[in-house]
């Protein structure tokens, strides 16, 4: 019996992970996390590397972004 189940359990798992490997990441990693470029602070340092906002601006926002409200 395991000699048959334990082929198709692994046969299953690597099924699973070449199909949908995102929504078995996040179940294996408890929650989903923001994505990287939706973070607030990245999009601003993006914007001041692009040249869109000034020093001045990028700390002022950085500093209201670092506040617990």
């Amino acid at each position: 019996m395991l000699r048959i189940v334990l082929p198709l359990l692994v046969i299953a798992v690597i099924v699973l992970v070449l199909v949908r490997p995102a929504p078995l990441l996040r179940m294996l990693r408890g929650k989903q996390r923001p994505a990287l470029e939706d973070d607030p602070r990245e999009i601003l340092k993006r914007r001041y590397a692009a040249g869109e906002i000034d020093e001045d601006e990028y700390f002022r926002r950085m500093s209201g972004l670092s506040q617990d409200w």
